[in-house]
């Protein structure tokens, strides 16, 4: 389990393909006190560390990873959110985040408001009900509000939110452009909520 707030911007340093698609990430984490094995949320998707050195650590992503998230488009040099997991008695500072991607949206317009750049996203329409104005969302590993959704005449439906300064500064949200494919975890109580009313 994750809580959507980023400890760490890290870079892809390599990408090789042997089966499975192996890429090292640069990171200051502290790699020591990482095992192999463990889980880091990688903009927002859960991987399992493979191998590590000083200054990085490797995963391997599979082709259903690599179809289901925006992993495929990563290149050497890439800026990634990075989140190790959380432990028994940390803060949840963001919301509940299980790495797991539902979904991928992409960015259609990025517009200053003050210091702050207020973002709209379409919704990949399977997951539309579950994005709720006000409610959370995980965008690239980053826990977020929803200010709006707007789903009249719009086909995908489209949400919005305001990233401010700090979050800029302390994510990869400070170089993201119109076009570029992003990673969507839903709220997990939405989730709850509507299967139960699925029986009601």
């Amino acid at each position: 389990m994750f809580t959507g707030i980023i400890t760490d911007v890290g870079k892809v340093k390599n990408i090789t393909s042997n089966g499975d698609t192996r890429i090292i990430l640069n990171t200051a984490f502290e790699t020591a006190s990482i095992d192999i094995g463990a889980s880091i949320a990688c903009s927002g998707v859960c991987l399992t560390v493979v191998d590590k050195g000083s200054d990085w650590f490797a995963i391997d992503a599979s082709a259903e990873t690599l179809s289901c998230t925006n992993l495929g488009d990563w290149v050497e040099g890439t800026r990634i959110n990075l989140e190790r997991a959380m432990k028994v008695g940390d803060e949840l500072g963001g919301h509940i985040v299980t790495g797991h991607v539902d979904g991928i949206g992409e960015v259609k317009s990025i517009i200053p408001e003050g210091d702050s750049m207020r973002m709209l996203f379409t919704i990949p329409p399977a997951i539309t009900k579950y994005i709720a104005e006000k409610g959370s969302v995980t965008i690239n590993g980053v826990s977020l509000t929803v200010n709006e959704v707007i789903d009249h005449d719009q086909k995908p439906s489209v949400f919005g939110i305001n990233v401010i300064p700090h979050t800029q500064e302390k994510t990869t949200f400070s170089n993201v452009k119109a076009g570029d494919r992003v990673n969507l975890e839903i709220d997990i109580l939405a989730r709850y909520v509507a299967r139960m009313n699925e029986f009601n």
